[in-house]
């Protein structure tokens, strides 16, 4: 039932059957709000769609590293890192990732009673920072699960499940400034700390290349007193944290999802496989693929 496409090195992609997109628009519970397509493109060189007619559901483009540029209306947009937009349906449109530095994308269509709440006034490039209170780690995580779970299969009851995800994903875009004001866990970070602000940071953007330039820019810092402090109380220097924490992500990775080790690769940020796999060793011990079989084996 899942179609995964080959187009970009690390691409996954799910589109419903037809059968499956009529059930869920039978349904009185999923009718409401469901999806029909959706996918995550990393460093998608040279996509482009033009649809002269539209289509039948809304689409969100969620961009989280590179640019790109879309069409509504006869008028041209810019979008780049950390931005979205939504298509409305029917509304005839083209869009594509920039030659030279191609975008990163979550997307999705969705559709149903209640889609158009979630899929007006979001025409324009609308910019989510990463900062320390925000929660872009918890909204990707939401995707994955709705992807997790219409990768298993499309029963009536995991339709159901990934409506209700549904909700809280889009929510995290239209309610952006609740979705971070109401997390606990988030509320805990002391503004003040430069070392937890920074690994707050990380975490958020551990599906990206970071500098410690951009690193120390972001706390305020120079270079060498960004460092500096940041080594006094981790014993690590901040890239090789940062690099601990994206082998931490791809160890849950392996251990919860069929992802192959490419796609694993490019969602923590690492465009080369093969570098991945050999940070991956020198950290854990053990080759990604090792990993994952010994965890298998274990449960």
């Amino acid at each position: 039932m899942l179609k995964l496409s080959d187009g970009f090195a690390g691409e996954r992609s799910i589109v419903l059957p037809e059968m499956i997109r009529e059930m869920e628009a039978a349904d009185p519970f999923v009718s409401q709000l469901y999806i029909t397509d959706m996918g995550y493109y990393p460093h998608a060189a040279y996509h482009f769609r033009e649809r002269p007619a539209g289509v039948e559901q809304y689409i969100l483009i969620y961009c989280v590293k590179g640019k790109g540029h879309y069409k509504l209306y006869d008028k041209e947009y810019q979008v780049g890192e950390n931005q979205f937009f939504i298509i409305p349906k029917g509304t005839p449109h083209q869009y594509g990732s920039d030659n030279d530095n191609p975008w990163t994308i979550y997307w999705l269509h969705f559709a149903g009673a209640q889609a158009a709440c979630f899929g007006e006034d979001y025409q324009l490039p609308t910019t989510i920072l990463p900062g320390v209170t925000s929660r872009i780690t918890d909204r990707n995580d939401i995707f994955e699960e709705i992807f997790l779970t219409l990768s298993d299969n499309y029963s009536i009851d995991n339709l159901r499940y990934c409506t209700s995800l549904l909700y809280g994903y889009l929510a995290s875009f239209k309610f952006c400034q609740l979705f971070r004001k109401y997390n606990c866990s988030d509320s805990r970070i002391d503004n003040t700390d430069l070392v937890n602000g920074a690994l707050h940071y990380m975490l958020e953007n551990v599906e990206k290349q970071l500098s410690l330039r951009e690193l120390a820019a972001y706390i305020g810092y120079s270079v060498s007193q960004f460092s500096a402090v940041f080594k006094i109380k981790t014993g690590r220097s901040p890239l090789n944290y940062f690099n601990l924490l994206k082998i931490q992500r791809a160890c849950k990775l392996l251990e919860e999802t069929n992802m192959k080790i490419n796609q694993i690769s490019c969602k923590v940020g690492i465009d080369d496989s093969y570098y991945f796999s050999r940070l991956f060793t020198k950290i854990v011990g053990v080759s990604p693929k090792y990993y994952r079989q010994s965890r298998t084996k274990s449960t």
